[in-house]
């Protein structure tokens, strides 16, 4: 069996914790769970503020309500690109997990 495919090197499949350095170094620098835990606070933190937003216009503190609106539009358009990446991640996943090996 061939250690590559078109050119490009193949490793072997490994089921179970990673014992490389590789993976022992990359938990300092980050990756992708980490930029996605990241854009997930990021998303819940415009959920945040256009709630406490709504709630000071509601309690009289707040009488902009252009900026209101501004803080709601931004949380549901983040929400809506967070689920859309949602959405593509578990496709990607589906998809690798119906190739044969």
């Amino acid at each position: 069996m061939s250690n590559t495919v078109s050119g490009i090197p193949v490793q072997p499949l490994i089921y179970g914790p990673r014992t490389t350095p590789q993976a022992d170094q990359g938990a300092g620098r980050g990756g992708f769970e980490d930029a996605l835990r990241q854009a997930i606070d990021q998303v819940e933190e415009l959920q945040a503020n256009s709630e406490q937003q709504v709630g000071a216009l509601l309690k009289g503190e707040q009488g902009d309500v252009h900026n209101v609106m501004i803080a709601i539009e931004r949380a549901d358009v983040a929400f809506q690109l967070m689920m859309q990446v949602r959405n593509k991640i578990v496709n990607a996943y589906q998809q690798v997990s119906q190739m044969q090996f």
